[in-house]
């Protein structure tokens, strides 16, 4: 969940209309955590060690972090202190939710001057022709390569399919900017009945054109999409969610998931990312956490330790 928007509810409302209670949708994240985890999701013993498995780590300039996870420090000089926290982490980069009381200019300047790139941001899909202006004009202000639409909710087919072909349009002028543009997924595309079992996601994976629009996939939501259909393999079925997609997958937000469906800091939750990682390698990995436990910056410092020592 980005820039407020209230994930778990839609999430909530597509089970209940499909008669799925909460209850049994959480009795089915424990089966899928305890159960299928020990072969395919990995419980939390399978990840608390990532520096003992084989292969190869995550490159630190592909690491980045969703700056939604900080929002509650992120205010007035807090904002300073904890990008310069970041960057002593070993951040290189950011995905930003807004500016924070900023313009692009001023951003882009505490950024430069931390060696942090603002590489990609979430931006609402464009209510205006102007607004679109401003998003890119914004974007390439702040040295962006990507930008991203961070939710969209309805259950109405023909809203799926305008929100589609408007990003199609909007892709096209981001490109003209040399800026790539992305769809971030929640899990209620995955349950969304939009009649005879159609969903959000099969609309846009079908008319998304994937030579304008490419995918940042929430591993998280596409994990509880998994177990909300009732995936036998809830990583499995968020496999296959990314090899099946036309559209380019670019970029991954890597946000863990606790045995009961709660959000985890990296490595202390049930997905086996390794084996994620294994079968598709993204641009980018952004760190996210919509609800830290104890505090933001540790979120941050260990989502990062954990790329760095995490092998696959």
């Amino acid at each position: 969940m980005c820039f407020g928007f209230n994930a778990p509810g839609a999430l909530r409302r597509s089970l209940e209309e499909k008669g799925v209670d909460r209850r049994g949708f959480l009795r089915g994240a424990v089966a899928a955590g305890v159960g299928v985890g020990l072969a395919g999701m990995g419980g939390a013993a399978a990840v608390a060690a990532p520096a003992t498995q084989a292969g190869r780590p995550v490159p630190p300039g592909l690491i980045s972090i969703q700056l939604y996870t900080l929002r509650s420090i992120m205010r007035g000089d807090g904002v300073d202190a904890t990008l310069a926290s970041l960057a002593n982490y070993g951040f290189t980069k950011v995905e930003l939710a807004g500016l924070y009381g900023r313009t692009a200019e001023a951003m882009r300047s505490t950024l430069d001057s931390l060696g942090i790139k603002p590489s990609s941001s979430h931006d609402g899909i464009s209510a205006t022709p102007a607004a679109l202006e401003t998003k890119i004009a914004n974007a390439v202000t702040l040295g962006q390569t990507h930008i991203n639409v961070p939710y969209l909710v309805s259950s109405s087919k023909s809203d799926w399919e305008r929100w589609a072909d408007q990003m199609n349009a909007e892709a096209s002028v981001a490109r003209e900017s040399g800026l790539k543009y992305g769809y971030h997924n929640h899990a209620h595309e995955f349950t969304t009945d939009l009649g005879g079992g159609l969903t959000p996601w099969e609309i846009f994976t079908s008319r998304l054109d994937p030579k304008l629009v490419h995918l940042e996939v929430d591993l998280y939501w596409a994990v509880a999409g998994g177990i909300g259909v009732g995936a036998a393999d809830p990583v499995g079925f968020a496999i296959d969610t990314i090899l099946q997609a036309p559209q380019k997958v670019l970029q991954y937000h890597v946000k863990d998931r606790a045995v009961a469906g709660d959000f985890a800091d990296l490595g202390t939750g049930t997905i086996n990312f390794a084996r994620i990682f294994r079968a598709h390698t993204p641009k980018e990995y952004i760190v996210e956490n919509d609800q830290p436990d104890v505090t933001p910056l540790q979120t941050a410092e260990v989502g990062y330790n954990y790329l760095r020592t995490l092998r696959f």
